[in-house]
């Protein structure tokens, strides 16, 4: 295929080898204008920022892949297919499913689970396919939280097609199969780099508790907790 490609705006050569990700496109461009060096914008149609930039002389990408499966499902596939990158890594924010988790938590996905569809019609395979994380990634964030002293949780998350949910019958069942926490990214991220052959992470902070609607983070808080999530990503480069 040609490019630019239908959702992004960009050359070949654009995109570092490693893209940071996350959901926002806002939080794209605030991450490019405070954490990298030099940052210039390689993307903006349809409003899906994208910025290249170094991190401590490291050359480094980031950029929004919207909200659901079937949005990064076609970002990062063009990234990982067309644009040549090796490594994507979610920093987003997640819902609280484990009753061990507090607000401010960075959970890291070592597996995806999904009630969605995504997995099953991408991947075509004769059973259910279990999309996991890069160990290699998993190891590098893993140290990069011992180093900037960040509280980091690794197992497994559930990736729903679901924000507004009438009742909690279903989570109850996936709390006692120790599912971490809720978000709607990773499992087709997972996916589009298991086929591609790519490494791919996801790592959320803890924004509200599933069962306690009352425990969420003020917009101070998310950008504190953010930020610490965002410097141990930046250091696993």
């Amino acid at each position: 295929m040609s490019l630019p490609t239908p959702h992004i705006d960009a050359n070949a050569g654009a995109f570092a080898k490693t893209v940071l990700m996350p959901g926002d496109p806002l939080r794209a461009k605030f991450i490019a204008e405070n954490f990298l060096e030099t940052p210039k914008k390689v993307n903006e149609i349809r409003g899906m920022l994208g910025y290249t930039g170094t991190y401590n002389g490291t050359p480094v990408s980031v950029m929004g892949s919207g909200m659901g499966c079937p949005s990064m499902g076609i970002y990062s596939y063009e990234l990982f297919n067309f644009y040549k990158v090796d490594n994507i890594i979610r920093v987003g924010s997640a819902g609280a499913i484990s009753m061990g988790l507090e607000l401010g938590d960075v959970v890291m996905g070592v597996g995806a689970c999904t009630e969605g569809g995504y997995t099953n019609t991408f991947a075509r395979c004769p059973g259910g396919f279990a999309p996991t994380a890069s160990f290699d990634l998993m190891l590098k964030a893993w140290d990069a939280a011992k180093m900037n002293d960040v509280k980091l949780h690794a197992g497994n998350l559930l990736t729903t097609d679901v924000f507004y949910n009438d009742d909690n019958v279903g989570l109850n069942a996936w709390m006692r199969m120790g599912i971490l926490a809720v978000e709607m990214e990773a499992a087709a991220l997972y996916s589009n780099a298991a086929r591609a052959g790519k490494n791919a992470l996801c790592i959320c902070t803890i924004s509200d508790k599933v069962f306690d609607r009352d425990k969420k983070m003020s917009a101070k808080e998310r950008e504190t907790s953010f930020t610490n999530m965002i410097n141990m990503a930046l250091s696993m480069l």
